[in-house]
């Protein structure tokens, strides 16, 4: 069925206050769902071609903000704009956005090139030029070789490039990912994660990109935005995030990391802070999420914690609870003298501590965050 005609409207230009290379711009989005605020006043720029992520937890408002940019919900207010035009009142269909969501939705009866080239008959594009077209979007996804097969004669991860051909098909300004991997194999997810990525950098298409997942996040993105209750906790490059979180949460979120409670902590001037941990005091970077007199936490990751080669200062006892061989290291589990956990890697080349016993651990200062809440 042909999609029904639009309601009459001309989008008016609005005054933006993005840059010239950005193409979307998110202005105090606002959706809620009776009583629940799902997206709370989120304002955001994207840039041309690039790859954002929206990361987070279930319930974050990360998928909901999708479905706006896509047109299938409607803010309860702010607005979508398009290189500075209002797309908020257009019907999915009258935005140049496609989206390709986790189930393939595929239609069982056609061959992989008569699904590819649905949108555009449906549109009323010459025959030629569907032709044309769908061998191009087919090439793209490396099924050129497979365009009369039926999906059910594919795996999950060609069934998945069929339905990333049939939206590339209709040459998008901006593409929209809703965790389209979450049914692949591990490794499957990781060959497309690198294709996807490959993608968008051939085609030069905005691509905006849902998931829970923080290592395909990190893996595949230009900039993360992780959601927290609506809103965006952090707007970074996966680097930054990783490296420099802004607050206990996203340390937490974002890889394995250690947080220890502190029982003192003040600041230093700047953004330096000293804390006090088991009764030792430390120096660590601080970051504006933490508000002095307000609790705090040494956020290190376990990649930077080693050994120390004597008790002194910057170092802390821990006690070893376990060791995990995972291949590349090995996961060793302690608990801090006072209270407290800690996890440190210890390379897998060298025999790991045996349960019991006691070790001082140390990391560079550089390597510190204080995070509040």
């Amino acid at each position: 069925m042909r999609p029904p005609p639009p309601t009459p409207h001309t989008p008016q230009p609005l005054a933006p206050s993005h840059t010239i290379s950005s193409i979307l711009q998110l202005q105090h989005l606002i959706k809620r769902f009776d009583a629940f605020t799902a997206v709370d006043d989120l304002s955001l720029d994207i840039a041309a071609g690039e790859f954002l992520t929206f990361l987070g937890a279930s319930g974050s408002g990360k998928t909901t903000t999708l479905r706006m940019i896509a047109g299938f919900e409607r803010p309860t207010s702010g607005e979508i704009l398009m290189e500075g035009t209002s797309i908020t009142p257009l019907p999915p269909f009258k935005r140049d956005i496609n989206t390709v969501f986790q189930s393939y939705a595929l239609f069982p009866h056609m061959s992989v090139r008569d699904n590819v080239g649905y949108g555009l008959r449906m549109r009323g594009v010459p025959k030629a030029e569907i032709g044309k077209r769908v061998e191009e979007a087919l090439q793209m996804v490396q099924l050129g070789h497979l365009g009369e097969r039926a999906p059910r004669q594919l795996s999950g991860g060609q069934q998945q490039r069929v339905a990333l051909a049939r939206a590339l098909v209709n040459r998008p300004r901006v593409l929209l990912l809703d965790e389209p991997l979450g049914a692949l194999d591990l490794k499957l997810r990781k060959e497309m994660q690198l294709e996807l990525k490959q993608l968008n950098k051939l085609l030069g298409i905005t691509f905006i990109y849902v998931t829970h997942d923080q290592e395909e996040a990190l893996t595949m993105s230009d900039r993360i935005a992780l959601m927290r209750n609506g809103r965006i906790e952090q707007l970074s490059g996966p680097r930054e995030m990783y490296e420099e979180p802004v607050s206990r949460y996203v340390a937490d979120f974002i890889g394995e990391t250690n947080l220890l409670q502190t029982t003192a902590a003040r600041r230093l001037g700047g953004s330096a802070a000293r804390l006090t941990i088991a009764g030792r005091e430390f120096e660590a970077s601080a970051t504006p999420s933490w508000v002095e007199g307000k609790p705090a936490w040494l956020a290190v990751r376990p990649e930077h914690v080693r050994p120390a080669s004597a008790d002194g200062p910057g170092s802390l006892p821990v006690t070893v609870v376990d060791a995990v061989f995972t291949g590349v290291i090995t996961r060793v589990h302690t608990t801090i003298d006072g209270g407290g956990h800690l996890v440190l890697h210890w390379p897998a080349e060298r025999l790991a501590p045996e349960a019991g016993a006691t070790l001082m651990v140390t990391w560079p200062t550089e390597r510190g965050r204080c995070v509040g809440d």
